[in-house]
């Protein structure tokens, strides 16, 4: 029992030092429903963690909805421009992450993605940007291409398992890019450690799920105690955070130098020496590695920690986030047949029958683009993003925005009709304009990766990704929805998951290759990438 009264006096502390300091300044705060005593707008929160869920405050509220939960307040931004107008210009005041407990509890605390802003965050980002810039991803072309090819191949002898196949893709690039490391055709377990990791970062980190994120002190409850479940699922995720952290970076770290012990001199005195194997092949891994051998001290082992952090930041999030988009594309073109014709025609004049499409191919394939881009427009892979946090009070249109507010940008809201018009409508052609990509169209690379210097690091790679896989599957394959008992095309409901990350709902195509020649050419294809 005293163990609760301390709990509610908890509570009832936050929340009037929060009161307070709300209302110490003249300015009001953004709109937002009715706040009650000490829960706040508690009641007021979706019961899923989905862009649409908001839907409603935003059309009663406007762009902004200012909430409160225990004390602690958040703003929800529904509009393009309101989002780049603070995580953009203001990106030196909205680029920290939410301090989060279950970050800490699950062992998260080493991912980019949810890092606190700071010399640390920069010293991680500086690193990963190195081998992921503009110029530094034309240097991983070909191994994309390679894993597309074979992507093909997967679908030509086991369509039904398209799904499997995305994930397999997107793991065997990155695991190569990062580790050097090959995986296996069947049942990884690196595809399986990345896909677990993941699954278990989207649960701990949906906002609201866990009352110990609005009540910290509660992080002390015993594992056994009612109430703990928290603390039962964090452990289990450090478990599998571990795996993704350390396994395949030990693994290419053994690759590299090998152990024996000298038996003929004496000056090692039978110690394990250690020596280049030579067996790894080139990576983020052994290029940082390589580097990091010149340092000593202190140095050399903060350096270190950077290197791991990167390489499985990479890792988990190239094994993962973009499969979702490709998901969705194969979900599109099962429920728009007349995508594929159109982008056919296109690639049948730029490209032809005797090769695949590259990435020189992308300015002469503007309706490819085009597809892309409502792709990335008409389902959003996060769509309210991982929150920003306020570092210091701000004053926006007239109103105060606390220091410590969370600011969650509605990439779901962003789309609706006053900036594109019938946004449940797969339409290409909006981003065209006299056959060629309409510059005056938003497009929505601007906010799927994220704003302000907290933008995807990754999102250069994975533009270059999707580019080859969507052109390519265009131009070689047929997908079309399965046909009932009746011979009648039954097409997908389109339906996707709520948490931090969205994916489509399983869903069943059917894919076969389109033409003769193109079996042929990604039999072909796979055989020369071999």
């Amino acid at each position: 029992m005293s163990v609760w009264l301390v709990l509610l006096s908890a509570v009832f502390i936050a929340c009037l030092l929060h009161y307070w300091k709300s209302h110490r300044s003249r300015l009001p705060l953004p709109p937002g429903p009715r706040r009650l005593p000490f829960v706040g707008n508690v009641f007021d929160m979706p019961k899923q963690y989905s862009g649409a869920d908001f839907r409603a405050l935003t059309d009663k509220y406007g762009d902004m909805v200012y909430l409160e939960v225990f004390g602690k307040p958040m703003l929800i931004l529904s509009t393009h421009d309101v989002a780049l107008d603070l995580l953009e210009k203001r990106s030196a005041l909205y680029s920290d992450r939410v301090q989060s407990i279950m970050i800490d509890l699950g062992g998260f605390d080493w991912v980019l993605t949810v890092m606190s802003y700071g010399p640390w965050w920069r010293r991680n980002r500086r690193a990963f940007h190195q081998f992921f810039n503009p110029r530094a991803v034309i240097e991983l072309r070909s191994m994309q291409r390679t894993q597309v090819n074979h992507f093909l191949h997967r679908l030509l002898d086991e369509p039904d398992d398209f799904s499997e196949h995305i994930r397999h893709m997107f793991a065997a690039t990155i695991m190569r890019v990062a580790y050097g490391i090959k995986i296996s055709e069947k049942n990884d377990e690196y595809v399986k450690m990345a896909e677990e990791g993941i699954a278990e970062f989207s649960d701990l980190l949906e906002p609201g799920k866990y009352l110990v994120e609005q009540l910290p002190i509660l992080r002390f409850l015993p594992k056994w105690m009612p109430g703990a479940q928290f603390r039962r699922d964090a452990a289990n995720a450090t478990i599998l955070v571990r795996k993704v952290r350390d396994v395949a970076w030990s693994r290419t770290l053994e690759a590299m130098v090998r152990q024996f012990v000298c038996s003929e001199c004496l000056a090692c005195r039978g110690k394990p020496v250690m020596q280049r194997e030579g067996t790894a092949v080139p990576s983020m891994t052994t290029a940082m590695m390589e580097r990091i051998s010149k340092l000593e001290g202190p140095d050399n082992d903060e350096e270190e920690k950077i290197a791991r952090n990167t390489a499985a930041t990479a890792y988990g999030g190239g094994a993962d986030t973009t499969l979702s988009l490709i998901q969705a594309f194969f979900l599109v073109l099962a429920s728009f047949p007349e995508v594929q014709e159109k982008a056919r025609t296109e690639l049948d004049a730029v490209v032809g029958p005797h090769r695949l499409p590259d990435f020189d191919d992308r300015d002469a394939l503007p309706y490819v683009c085009a597809v892309i881009k409502e792709c990335t427009r008409w389902h959003a892979i996060a769509p309210l993003g991982i929150p920003h946090r306020l570092i210091q009070d701000d004053e926006y249109r007239g109103y105060l925005i606390p220091k410590g507010t969370l600011v969650l940008p509605n990439l779901w809201c962003v789309t609706l009709p006053r900036r594109y018009p019938d946004p449940e409508a797969f339409i290409p052609e909006r981003f065209l304009k006299d056959g060629k990509l309409n510059p005056d169209i938003s497009d929505p690379s601007e906010f799927a990766f994220g704003y302000g210097r907290r933008i995807c690091p990754g999102r250069h790679f994975a533009e270059a990704s999707l580019f080859l896989t969507v052109s390519s599957v265009l131009h070689t394959l047929s997908v079309t929805p399965p046909l009932d008992v009746a011979g009648k095309p039954q097409r997908p409901k389109i339906k996707m998951t709520a948490g931090l990350v969205s994916y489509p709902e399983p869903f069943k195509c059917v894919i076969k290759p389109r033409a003769p020649w193109a079996e042929a050419l990604i039999r072909a294809n796979d055989q020369l990438a071999a």
